[in-house]
């Protein structure tokens, strides 16, 4: 049967739920808006949609590898109760191996895809309804290796901080650790200053150049002292020019040098960064979990 915008935006109203599964929903239920109603529910999608506006700020970074093949994921929740809880760990780490199955381009392919017979999109919201947080899958990225080469595979406080590195040149699954242990410490923005857009670099050395005018620098010496603290400032956002945290009288490029490897490519997240978090105090945040 025909189903009506008017009853569509009346299921809207009452679920929150999208205009596509309130669509859905009367569509199976011959437009009776109740059975409609129940039938979000027992998907999970009308519960799912109340929580959307809420802030996921917290959750984990999964990472995997098979082969020459690796993924790394990140899956935010509200809190970090979640981010502990078995079933949201279970899920981090069936999305990273579906992940590394299908490799897909972006998250709009990976949400459409199915795991396990279903839409990975309906399974996290699935997870919203048992779990009883807001969840978001919000990024990953896929690396690939070849036969001689290394992936580097390191999580940082359970999860909260994730990298994954690819190092050419050597097999040595320990040495391309050591550096995502590194990348995970000091967080470098690339892989070497090559990478850096001229735009960057030329917005950077504005801001040393006046920052040494307004410190009275005579003018004679400030594009020399510029041009140092650009040396600088390339050291501590380039990964291969930064000293080794595990050895500072080395570079990064150094360490990998002397094990015959060289940093292809770096991928680093921790968990929520670029999210404006909501403060809440702890009493608050148990009552809310009391209370669901």
């Amino acid at each position: 049967m025909a189903i009506s915008a008017k009853l569509v935006k009346e299921l809207r109203e009452k679920t929150g739920a999208g205009m596509m599964d309130c669509k859905k929903a009367l569509s199976e239920t011959d437009g009776d808006l109740d059975k409609a109603l129940d039938y979000l529910r027992e998907k999970g999608i009308s519960k799912a949609a109340k929580k959307a506006d809420r802030v996921a700020a917290e959750g984990l970074v999964g990472v995997k590898s098979e082969g020459n093949a690796a993924a790394i994921v990140e899956i935010n929740s509200e809190t970090d109760f979640v981010a502990r809880n078995e079933s949201f760990q279970a899920l981090v780490d069936d999305i990273a191996s579906h992940i590394l199955q299908i490799r897909p381009a972006d998250l709009d392919e990976l949400n459409e895809s199915e795991l396990n017979g279903r839409k990975v999109q309906d399974v996290v919201t699935e997870a919203v309804s048992k779990i009883g947080e807001k969840l978001t899958l919000r990024r990953f990225a896929v690396a690939e290796k070849g036969e001689g080469d290394a992936f580097g595979e390191y999580l940082h406080m359970g999860g909260r901080i994730g990298v994954l590195t690819v190092v050419e040149g050597t097999t040595d699954k320990d040495v391309a650790k050591d550096v995502a242990m590194h990348a995970a410490a000091l967080n470098p923005k690339y892989v070497s200053k090559d990478q850096v857009s001229s735009e960057e670099l030329e917005y950077e050395r504005e801001v040393l150049k006046q920052q040494a005018i307004n410190e009275g620098k005579p003018e004679k010496i400030v594009d020399k002292m510029v041009e140092g603290r650009m040396r600088k400032y390339l050291e501590e956002i380039c990964i291969v020019d930064q000293p080794f945290v595990k050895d500072s009288e080395q570079t990064v490029e150094e360490f990998l040098k002397s094990k015959g490897g060289i940093l292809k490519d770096f991928t680093r997240f921790e968990v929520g960064e670029g999210i404006e978090k909501k403060e809440e105090n702890f009493a608050d945040e148990v009552l809310d979990q009391v209370n669901r």
